[in-house]
């Protein structure tokens, strides 16, 4: 079974995370897939930043949906890299991305950019919003989706399957392997976070993990030869 790694904002461990520099480095360094977060702009835009406001990763500060993409763009987002928009990275990788999403009025905008560039057989949505989750499969038939969950307990398998994901997301020093085995037997697949060690790694593998989600390239080619 294929083990799949995740680079985490690009690899934000060694890269600014969220910028096509970083974003460059995770595909050159062979991720399978590449991790981003997006928000909405104030005046629409899909700009990739995890945090609600740009204060801890820009040089600017204030809340991403009270600034245009303009003022977004003038940033300084680490090493002279820009804050890109969606479409830019789409552009600038070819790797599957997996877009992790929390605000519900950018669902919409996602959706409109995922029917018109054809996009869901290589473009994942991720939300820790099962109800988010659910409304994207409604505007996106045939789109993959992952519920991110803080913790394998609950009814968090419910939850995935009711929102039509394929996929659970936690947190691996959370993890079970009878979590894994329960999600596995619905269907579901399991990957988790963040796995920046060797140590960390090991225990993915043993979990049966489907994947992982790093911040640095190095986990891709040692997890090649980790059992």
């Amino acid at each position: 079974m294929t083990f799949l790694t995740i680079g985490h904002r690009g690899v934000m461990g060694v890269e600014p995370e969220n910028t096509l520099r970083s974003y460059l480095r995770a595909e050159r360094s062979g991720m399978d897939v590449i991790a981003l977060d997006l928000r909405l702009s104030k005046d629409g835009a899909l700009v990739a930043l995890h945090d609600p406001d740009v204060d801890r990763t820009t040089d600017g500060s204030g809340a991403v949906a009270d600034l245009t993409l303009a003022e977004l763009r003038g940033l300084d987002a680490g090493q002279g890299e820009h804050v890109p928009v969606l479409d830019e990275v789409l552009d600038a990788v070819r790797a599957p991305l997996q877009v992790s999403v929390r605000d519900r009025a950018a669902v919409g905008v996602l959706a409109e950019l995922l029917l018109r560039r054809d996009l869901t057989a290589r473009v994942e949505v991720a939300s820790p919003d099962a109800a988010l989750l659910a409304e994207t499969a409604r505007l996106v038939p045939g789109v993959r989706t992952t519920l991110w969950a803080e913790s394998p307990g609950g009814d968090v398998i419910a939850r995935a399957l009711d929102a039509g994901a394929t996929t659970l997301a936690l947190d691996v020093r959370r993890l079970t392997l009878e979590a894994v085995e329960q999600a596995h037997a619905a269907g579901l697949r399991v990957i988790g976070g963040e796995v920046n060690t060797l140590d960390l790694l090991r225990l993915a593998r043993s979990l049966g993990l489907d994947g992982a989600v790093t911040d640095f390239p190095e986990i891709r080619s040692t997890g090649r030869f980790t059992a």
